[in-house]
């Protein structure tokens, strides 16, 4: 998972905000953005990024969110304030006063939102938590002249150029979805379908809970959370894959990313997290 570098690690704490993330690979150099690489793609910005304490995160809708409806911010669950959950565990409504500095299209912090509770968050099966915010988009719309990111309805593809953008460190990392791991293993947690970058995408610490952008659309396909750092297999910072057979492969210096698409159909009325709705892919409590 992907941590916070040492400072970041103590701000957390200092901060209170719980656990800090797991480690990606922390050397490798930072990649020019999207808009740069692939100009017929759309510009990739930070518009609708934020920081977190300890991680990156994104305001986002889904296809049928109201302008009216409390905005929600997606980061991963191994971020959230209250420490890790464990295995098996989904926390589902829980109060918070987490704040989280929004950034805009340059990447310039341009205000503060407050968070009303965890809507929702997990390391079971997938690695995300959902903020609901004191906000309604149209009032961080009227505010700051920022939009959400749209979460992708449909599973992502392989091969498709993606952009990872950290509002935490405010940089950009642009590689191709190189495909999916049936089971992503670290330490006690174990994570399906998971999205495997091709070697570009060379996430830091503090990239944690960044949304993972297709160049195409501009949607939101999945959420940055962790990579392979020293070649360890299935310990924690160091995740494995397994495959249909149950075969391991430790692909070192690798990250990787979980997909959102299935979670949107959980997403309901008022921007309510509603788990028995039709087609909503996220664990149980």
């Amino acid at each position: 998972m992907n941590k916070p570098l040492i400072g970041a690690f103590l701000a957390a704490l200092l901060l209170g905000a719980g656990i800090a993330p797991a480690v990606a690979a922390e050397s490798a150099q930072v990649q020019e953005s999207a808009t740069e690489t692939a100009p017929a793609a759309k510009a990739v910005t930070f518009a609708g990024t934020v920081a977190l304490s300890n991680c990156s995160g994104s305001v986002v809708r889904s296809p049928d969110s109201a302008p009216t409806d409390p905005a929600l911010v997606l980061s991963n669950g191994h971020c959230l304030e209250t420490g890790f959950p464990g295995p098996g565990q989904v926390l589902v409504d829980r109060p918070s006063m987490r704040t989280f500095t929004l950034l805009n299209a340059s990447g310039t912090g341009v205000g503060t939102l407050k968070a009303s509770k965890i809507a929702y968050g997990t390391m079971t099966d997938t690695d995300l938590s959902l903020y609901e915010l004191t906000s309604t988009y149209q009032q961080i719309e009227d505010s700051y002249g920022i939009q959400a990111l749209e979460l992708e309805t449909a599973h992502p593809v392989a091969g498709s150029a993606i952009t990872v953008a950290s509002g935490y460190w405010k940089r950009t990392y642009s590689c191709d979805i190189d495909g999916f791991v049936p089971q992503l293993k670290e330490g006690r947690w174990t994570w399906k379908d998971s999205v495997r970058y091709t070697p570009e995408c060379q996430t830091i610490g503090g990239t944690s809970g960044s949304p993972v952008i297709d160049d195409a659309t501009g949607k939101v396909v999945a959420v940055n959370n962790t990579g392979n750092e020293d070649g360890q297999e299935c310990t924690d910072n160091n995740p494995c894959e397994v495959d249909e057979n149950g075969n391991v492969t430790v692909r070192e210096g690798i990250n990787y990313a979980q997909q959102t698409y299935n979670m949107v159909p959980c997403i309901g009325t008022g921007n309510k997290i509603d788990l028995d709705r039709e087609g909503c892919g996220l664990p149980k409590p």
